[in-house]
């Protein structure tokens, strides 16, 4: 009999022994993306994000990176679906399908409106770190490259300007604010006339990044 509940108390010991050691690892298992709080919730895989500019901000192309001729537009959003989400640290990944802007305006000589800003070749994949600085990367997918449309009216008519990244471009996001911003982001001048400006700078800060699969649309951590 000794021996019996010698063995149980052993195992009950074990046993609270292992529950203590899970609790920590659980909480440090934390996905990269979180609803609600830092910590939170993890967000599921297929859920969608979405995002406006944020108040008072304009998305913008202007001709140089330094500059402020060009292409500003008062309204902008977004909605990509989360293709992964893995335990943090690491690199979330999304599908982004869908990327427009509206009222936009021009200060470039010769140009009296903006009728559209297209973004073509859509979907395409972004990668969100928790990496130091929360770095973004946004890249093409067999869709093709990263490109936008411009539909200019000018006082010769009404022209089309096309632009394209060489490649990715990089952001970053924020858990003050839950943004994610890309700050001059060169595009190349692949078609149009010469009143197209030669080069495209992106600019634009897009928050709060709410998880709109979630009931209330709650904020979107990075942990």
């Amino acid at each position: 009999m000794r021996i019996r509940r010698t063995l149980g108390v052993a195992a009950l010991a074990a046993a609270a022994l292992t529950s203590a050691a899970i609790t920590p690892a659980q909480a440090a298992g934390s996905a990269v993306l979180t609803h609600t709080a830092v910590g939170g919730p993890d967000i599921a895989v297929g859920d969608v994000l979405t995002a406006d500019l944020v108040a008072g901000s304009y998305a913008t192309f202007y001709s140089s990176a330094t500059g402020t001729s060009g292409i500003k537009c008062a309204t902008s959003s977004f909605s990509a679906t989360v293709t992964g989400n893995p335990a943090a640290p690491g690199v979330a990944t999304e599908q982004l399908n869908s990327h427009t802007f509206g009222s936009c305006t021009a200060n470039v000589i010769g140009v009296t409106s903006v009728q559209s800003v297209t973004v073509n070749n859509l979907p395409y994949t972004n990668s969100v770190s928790d990496a130091a600085g929360n770095p973004v990367t946004l890249a093409p997918t067999a869709a093709g490259p990263l490109q936008t449309t411009v539909v200019l009216k000018t006082l010769l008519g009404t022209i089309t300007c096309v632009y394209r990244a060489p490649g990715s471009i990089a952001g970053t996001t924020s858990n003050t604010g839950q943004t994610i911003g890309f700050a001059s982001q060169a595009f190349n001048k692949v078609a149009g006339p010469s009143l197209c400006f030669a080069a495209g700078y992106f600019s634009a800060t897009y928050g709060p990044v709410v998880d709109s699969s979630v009931a209330g649309s709650p904020h979107v951590f990075i942990n």
